[in-house]
């Protein structure tokens, strides 16, 4: 009778795997894009552990470095879902292509901040300074919002329009007062004899986000993978917190780039938080007005004074409902 249990068991154990791999293999792909970034990492984990075949995807993940890139192919369905900070998506949303937040990736803590001359202590004495950072990124949304919490604006400060590796090369070659950049540029601007760390990202958490956006015409066609997508990001998350070094090894290989030394993936990792089920569940609940609700009000706000966002909408009606559960 064991024996004949066991036959049973194994043999539904064995529908079960063979159902899940026809289910995967007749899935419609899903593609997803995303640019070289250490937050993306968990999407490799996802693939390489069998988590989206688990959840019945067929996932494609592609590199697209410029979001003016990603975000019309958004548009025009050339891919399905694209992963990018919050404040980006209100750019590119359009009556005629609604977008729609899915779910929470990762957060800057202490990745992106502002490196500036000694004589420079606080956001206050940025004002008539030459200040670097890229116009219309996420750098601009992170100063912009600063300066509005101390009572400035980027009007106070002299904007030098340059990438955020040039900034931060500007920064160490004494050519700009201050430069809103990232890894390794801040430890290389505070590094120097005449700079400091005026401030970073870990001082301001769900401030510099990366989401999973995809248009309101595919998520309701196509609910039910959005859905697998999400417990399959969570798995990976899971799977990470568990296996630190080996996952490091795989983000670092899936997502390549400058990113391709496990070592270098490491360090830069350290800069950041992946969002976990929980945190999501959090972050993404439209009740809690210091989580993405916030964020987005505030990159509104901030959008519209700077003329890159014309976008009126209530921040609650854009979350995807119910994809994080």
């Amino acid at each position: 009778m064991k024996r004949i249990l066991s036959k049973i068991c194994l043999s539904g154990a064995a529908l079960a795997t063979a159902f899940a791999l026809s289910t995967a293999a007749s899935a419609e792909e899903l593609t997803i894009a995303h640019s070289t970034w250490v937050g993306y990492g968990p999407l490799y984990i996802a693939q390489d552990e069998g988590f989206f075949e688990e959840e019945g995807l067929d996932v494609k993940l592609v590199v697209m470095e410029d979001v003016k890139t990603r975000m019309p192919a958004l548009a025009a369905g050339r891919i399905d879902v694209a992963v990018t900070t919050i404040d980006t998506v209100l750019g590119f949303y359009t009556d005629d292509h609604p977008l729609t937040y899915l779910f929470a990736l990762d957060d800057s803590r202490g990745g992106d901040g502002i490196v500036a001359n000694a004589d420079i202590k606080t956001i206050e004495d940025l004002k008539g300074k030459n200040v670097a950072y890229t116009e219309g990124s996420v750098s601009q949304f992170f100063l912009s919002v600063l300066l509005k919490e101390a009572g400035m604006s980027l009007s106070d400060v002299n904007s030098m329009n340059m990438s955020a590796g040039d900034a931060g090369a500007a920064f160490v070659a004494k050519r700009v007062d201050a430069a809103v950049t990232w890894e390794p540029w801040l430890t290389r601007g505070k590094d120097t004899e005449h700079g400091h760390l005026l401030i970073d990202s870990s001082k301001a958490p769900g401030l510099i986000t990366d989401i999973a956006v995809t248009t309101e015409e595919t998520l309701e066609a196509r609910r039910p993978e959005m859905e697998a997508l999400y417990r399959a990001w969570a798995k990976a998350i899971a799977w990470q917190k568990a296996n630190e070094e080996a996952a490091d090894v795989i983000m670092a290989k899936g997502v390549g780039g400058w990113l391709e030394d496990p070592a270098v993936f490491a360090e830069t990792r350290a800069g950041i938080a992946f969002y976990d089920d929980a945190m999501n569940k959090t972050f993404m609940d439209p009740a809690n007005e210091d989580g993405i609700v916030g964020t987005i009000a505030n990159a509104m706000t901030l959008g519209k004074e700077s003329g890159l966002i014309t976008l009126e909408a209530d921040p609650k009606s854009l979350l995807a409902a119910d994809i994080v559960k």
